[in-house]
C-alpha cells in the first residue's frame, strides 16, 4: 500500500460514521445516504493531494455535503415518473425517519427505541434542510460553529442563527404535538 492511501485512510475512516450519519440526514434514505458517502470518500480520495493538513472531519464533511447536492441536482434534472405515494407503512418508514436499517431490524433494538425518541426523529427528519443540517453538525457530530461554517460555507453567524432557529423549530413542533409535559 502506498504513503498516500495510507494517510487518507488514517485521516478520514474514522470519520465514516461521522459522514454516513450527515448524509442519512441529509437524504432521509439509508440507501441514498451510502451512495453520498461513497461519492464523497471518492472524490476526497481523488483530491486528496489538495488536503493541507487541517481539520480531516470538517474537509471531508464538506465533501459529503456537496456530494449531496451535486446528487440532488441531478435527480431535478431527471425526468420522473411518478409513483404511488408513501402511506408511510413500507418497510422504509424507519428508515426515512433517520433510524439505521441495523436498529430496524434488530428486534432488541427495536424494542429498546422509545416513542420520544421516534417522534424527535420524525421532527428532525421534517426540518428545511438548511436547518436540519446545522443541527446535525452540531448536536450529534459536535463540530464548532466554525467547523460548521467551514463545511457549509457561511459566516459563523449564519451557524449560529440557523441553529438557534432549527432548535425554535424543533421546540415549537415538539409543543404543538406533545405539548409542554406538565
Amino acid at each position: 500500500m502506498d504513503e498516500r492511501r495510507r494517510r487518507f485512510e488514517a485521516l478520514m475512516l474514522p470519520h465514516l460514521d461521522a459522514a454516513y450519519n450527515l448524509a442519512r440526514w441529509l437524504t432521509r434514505n439509508v440507501h441514498d445516504a451510502d451512495d453520498i458517502v461513497q461519492d464523497a470518500y471518492l472524490r476526497a480520495y481523488r483530491s486528496f493531494d489538495g488536503f493541507r493538513g487541517e481539520d480531516a472531519k470538517p474537509w471531508l464533511l464538506a465533501i459529503v455535503r456537496n456530494c449531496h447536492r451535486s446528487a440532488r441536482e441531478r435527480a431535478r434534472a431527471m425526468i420522473a415518473v411518478p409513483l404511488a405515494a408513501d402511506d408511510g407503512t413500507g418497510p422504509d418508514r424507519d428508515e426515512a425517519a433517520g433510524w439505521p436499517a441495523s436498529a430496524v431490524e434488530d428486534p432488541e433494538a427495536q424494542a429498546m427505541r422509545t416513542d420520544a425518541a421516534r417522534a424527535l426523529a420524525g421532527l428532525l427528519a421534517a426540518l428545511p434542510e438548511t436547518y436540519r443540517e446545522v443541527l446535525v453538525l452540531r448536536e450529534f457530530e459536535e463540530l464548532s460553529y466554525r467547523e460548521i461554517a467551514s463545511i457549509i460555507d457561511s459566516p459563523i453567524g449564519t451557524v449560529m442563527s440557523r441553529l438557534a432557529r432549527a432548535r425554535a423549530m424543533l421546540r415549537e413542533h415538539w409543543l404543538a404535538a406533545h405539548g409542554d409535559g406538565t
